[in-house]
C-alpha cells in the first residue's frame, strides 16, 4: 500500500506541475515595450514627444532654451526636427528612467545615428553631464571639443570674437 501511496502522490505532483506549466504558457505575457517608437512633436532642441504622449529628454546634452530665446535655440530645434520629426526612433535608457519633470531620459537613435551626439557635433548642443546617466559622456564631450575647434554652430561665434 505504501508503494501505491507514493505512486499516487507522484502522479498528483506531476499533474499539478503539468497544469502549472500549461497555464504559464497559455496566458498572455506582458508585451515588451516597442523597440521603436514614432516622434510626433518636437518640443525644443533636446526634448521630443513620442506616440503615446510621453516626452523624452535627451541624455547628456543641453541645447539653448527657447523661452526666453537664447542664441541658436531655433537652430537646435530645427536640427532636431530635421533629424527625428515623424520618424521611427529607438530609445536607449542609461540608468535613470525619468527626470523630475516626468520626461523619459534617453539616448535617441535614428537608424545608426545617435541624435544626442549629432546635435553636439553640429555645435547646436553642449555636452552636459547628468550623473548617473553618463554611458556616452566621453563621446559627447569629445564631439563638443571637435565642434568648438571647428567653429560649428554656437561655437563659431566664440571663435570669431
Amino acid at each position: 500500500m505504501s508503494n501505491w501511496r507514493r505512486l499516487f502522490r507522484t502522479g498528483v505532483f506531476l499533474a499539478a506541475a503539468a497544469v502549472l506549466f500549461l497555464s504559464l504558457f497559455s496566458c498572455k505575457l506582458p508585451e515588451a515595450p516597442p523597440s521603436t517608437v514614432q516622434v510626433i512633436r518636437i518640443i525644443d532642441g533636446d526634448t521630443i514627444e513620442i506616440a503615446g504622449g510621453e516626452r523624452v529628454r535627451y541624455i547628456g546634452i543641453d541645447t539653448p532654451e527657447l523661452s526666453p530665446e537664447e542664441p541658436y535655440a531655433g537652430e537646435a530645434k530645427a536640427a532636431n526636427r530635421e533629424l527625428v520629426e515623424g520618424k521611427m526612433i529607438r530609445l536607449e535608457m542609461d540608468t535613470s528612467e525619468a527626470d523630475r519633470y516626468g520626461r523619459l531620459l534617453r539616448y535617441v537613435w535614428v537608424d545608426e545615428v545617435m541624435v544626442n551626439l549629432e546635435l553636439v557635433r553640429r555645435g547646436l548642443a553642449e555636452a552636459k553631464e547628468y550623473p548617473p546617466d553618463i554611458r556616452y559622456q566621453d563621446l559627447l564631450e569629445a564631439a563638443e571639443i571637435e565642434a568648438r575647434l571647428a567653429g560649428r554652430g554656437m561655437w563659431g561665434d566664440a571663435i570669431s570674437k
